[in-house]
């Protein structure tokens, strides 16, 4: 089932002048007493001090591209226009991308400068601004937006995150935001206290999921079907923790709406710690065809319908394909 949509005016065009500044007051005064994530370390990133993300409160950016890998609804024919933020509010041991999340690989941006970023990007065609890892820099975000809304952004933006929100941060969002799209990786807090050291992971997760959908809804389309509003929810099927994985898909189905934008992906690879195959020994290998076709089994009996799949998964198995 697909939800489609005329093209439509981004959420951030409609916030007058006055909500615009109130909104990224309130962001910029939180750097002080950091609470932006679910981790609320309560550090002065004014200060030069350090929350669990690891910098005080100078965003780094590590790339900005158009990117022809994010689903079709967001890459359409001339990419996503990606802005990697360096650092991440998340410490997964299995990160692919460990030297910008990680390691702070990137270069210090202000509001302004990441706003230049977000109209070359729209020059040059792409279909929607994607902050990726953008929790822990929020206030330069929402400046941003407000900054290049100025000066004629005409395009969604997406919000890229790991799902570890506050929804209280969320809030603050509320009309800046098009697209929210998680990658909801637990609904297990032990798993998720270890592979991804952020405590109460699942219960944040819920909370925040349904603050996003609140916000914003199921996923719509336009006419050429490309996203202009609502909730794409990615989730990475790892090895050994299928009942997570259903857990989160019944979540979805049950509290969101059956009708939600579901990722299922299937590309895990135990990168960066978790080739340490003593202390990391269930996620130290990719998954299997079998834990991947007992998850997307589930998502057809939970009731979700709109579904992104790995299709190399279900190469050899056309019964599988046609579920869909």
């Amino acid at each position: 089932m697909s939800v489609e949509s005329s093209a439509s005016t981004p959420n951030y065009q409609q916030l007058s002048d006055d909500e615009f500044e109130q909104r990224s007051t309130d962001l910029w005064e939180r750097y002080a007493d950091c609470d932006l994530c679910a981790y609320e370390c309560h550090v002065d990133r004014t200060a030069g001090q350090e929350g669990t993300c690891q910098v005080d409160d100078t965003a780094y950016v590590s790339a900005h591209f158009p990117h022809f890998g994010e689903e079709d609804c967001l890459k359409g024919h001339n990419g996503s226009g990606t802005i990697f933020l360096a650092n991440c509010n998340m410490k997964c041991v299995f990160c692919q991308n460990f030297e910008t999340s990680h390691e702070a690989a990137g270069e210090p941006a202000t509001p302004a400068e990441i706003a230049e970023m977000a109209l070359e990007l729209e020059a040059n065609g792409c279909h929607n601004i994607n902050f990726v890892s953008p929790t822990h820099h929020a206030p330069h975000l929402v400046e941003a937006v407000k900054l290049a809304d100025k000066r004629g952004l005409d395009v969604p933006i997406v919000w890229n995150c790991g799902g570890y929100e506050r929804p209280a941060i969320l809030k603050r969002l509320d009309g800046v935001v098009d697209i929210y799209m998680p990658d909801v990786k637990w609904a297990d807090d032990q798993a998720a206290a270890k592979y991804s050291k952020a405590p109460n992971y699942w219960s944040n997760s819920k909370e925040s999921l349904r603050e996003m959908h609140r916000q914003v809804g199921d996923l719509r389309l336009d006419d050429t079907g490309l996203a202009t509003g609502g909730v794409l929810v990615r989730h990475l099927v790892m090895p050994n923790h299928v009942d997570s994985a259903k857990r989160v898909l019944e979540f979805v189905a049950t509290d969101l709406s059956a009708d939600t934008f579901v990722n299922v992906m299937a590309q895990y690879q135990p990168h960066y710690k978790a080739v340490d195959e003593e202390y990391y020994e269930a996620i130290s290998r990719p998954i299997t065809e079998a834990e991947y076709d007992a998850v997307i089994e589930h998502a057809r009996d939970v009731g979700l319908e709109r579904l992104s799949l790995d299709r190399s998964m279900l190469a050899d198995r056309p019964g599988l394909q046609g579920l869909f």
